[in-house]
């Protein structure tokens, strides 16, 4: 009876000293720290790096010539194709020539009375000379004689000034363009009655093209007391950003600042100048120009990805020698590319977390790795 006893305790004290050695491995694993997290990491890198800025900017032709007839008329033919390359002095639209015919030859008619009119005269005087002199007639005649002849000589005078007008007119019924350039499409039909204050096309010259930008009066300040401003413009000074983000390939240079800052806008208007030998650039384009307006020594440079916004207070996660992390808040200076210069917060030579900044906490241990692909810095348009 006691061994029917003893057998059936066994499983009994088996099973509670299993338990009891599962319990104490529990324990020791609860009191095991979890291994570090991993961690991207980058190091701040210091060098000279340019600053750039950008202003919104609209394309214009180097010359615009809205074309406009000097006499009224109807318009008979448009000689040109709508959007094509025309040159100085071609044809573009003949209005109807009756009407300057008829005053040209009206002019002409005037100008040949006038002329009989004056040979009268002259006959008169050339007459009244010996008659005078054999007193045959008074001094007064030949006066009243040589006046006419004066007002006659200045009546053909002006007869030739109508008939030369009347020419003008007359050849002013045919338009030219008076630049070479791109035309716009008519603003005017065949058959319409046009007039001097009619705007018939526009013709634009495209290489090269303006750029009109405004700067604001506190960047003017600056550029003025850093000599920029001041400095010998070259030609490649500025740089073109299209609206689908491309980049011009013809670097261009500012030309001139307006003489006043506007007051309503506190900005000040300036011209810059791109060639444009395939008018690829086309007025009333809309593009980004960026220029150099700063050369930071010793700046240093981080990815962007490593700085957090918090309702615009900047912070990075700075891993130190002993794998911890500190928190820092940081002063922002100038995006370039995917890198942001930091002004204050950070060393040269520190590790900040590019990967993995939102799962930490400060003074948590993390084992670190090389973040992969980072930009290196240089000219954001051309990716050095």
């Amino acid at each position: 009876m006691r061994n029917r006893i003893c057998f059936y305790r066994t499983p009994y004290l088996l099973l509670a000293g299993v338990l009891l050695v599962g319990c104490a491995e529990d324990k020791d694993a609860k009191n095991t720290p979890p291994p570090p997290m991993t961690v991207e990491v980058a190091s701040v890198v210091q060098k000279d790096v340019p600053i750039y800025s950008e202003w919104i900017g609209q394309i214009n032709g180097s010359v615009n010539a809205d074309i406009k007839p000097k006499v009224e008329g109807y318009l008979l033919n448009q000689i040109y194709t709508d959007g094509s390359l025309v040159q100085k002095g071609q044809t573009l639209f003949t209005l109807d020539p009756r009407q300057t015919q008829a005053s040209l030859e009206q002019a002409e008619a005037n100008l040949a009375h006038s002329q009989a009119t004056l040979q009268k005269w002259q006959q008169d005087v050339a007459r009244y000379k010996p008659l005078v002199a054999q007193r045959a007639i008074s001094q007064q005649e030949l006066d009243n004689a040589i006046s006419g002849e004066q007002a006659a000589r200045a009546s053909v005078d002006a007869s030739q000034a109508a008939l030369d007008n009347a020419k003008l007119n007359r050849n002013w019924s045919t338009v030219r363009s008076p630049i070479s350039g791109i035309i716009g499409i008519s603003k005017v039909a065949v058959g319409d009655l046009v007039t001097p204050a009619t705007i018939l096309a526009t013709v634009s010259t495209l290489n090269p093209v303006f750029v009109d930008f405004n700067i604001t009066e506190q960047e003017y300040l600056k550029y003025v007391r850093s000599g920029l401003l001041r400095r010998k413009v070259k030609d490649d000074d500025l740089e073109l950003i299209l609206a689908d983000g491309s980049i011009y390939p013809i670097r261009g240079k500012a030309l001139l600042l307006n003489r006043a800052v506007d007051p309503s806008t506190g900005t000040l208007a300036v011209r810059g100048e791109f060639k444009n030998p395939n008018n690829f650039l086309r007025p009333g384009q809309y593009a980004l120009v960026r220029a150099i307006t700063e050369i930071r020594k010793d700046a240093l440079l981080i990815p962007q990805r490593a700085v957090s916004d918090l309702q615009g207070s900047f912070q990075v996660a700075v891993v130190g020698a002993d794998g911890k992390v500190a928190i820092r808040p940081v002063k922002v200076g100038p995006q370039l590319g995917p890198l942001w210069v930091i002004d204050s917060g950070i060393s040269a030579g520190d590790k900040v977390i590019v990967e993995g900044i939102q799962k930490v906490r400060d003074g948590v241990v993390v084992k670190t790795v090389p973040a992969k692909d980072l930009a290196t810095g240089g000219n954001p348009a051309s990716g050095d």
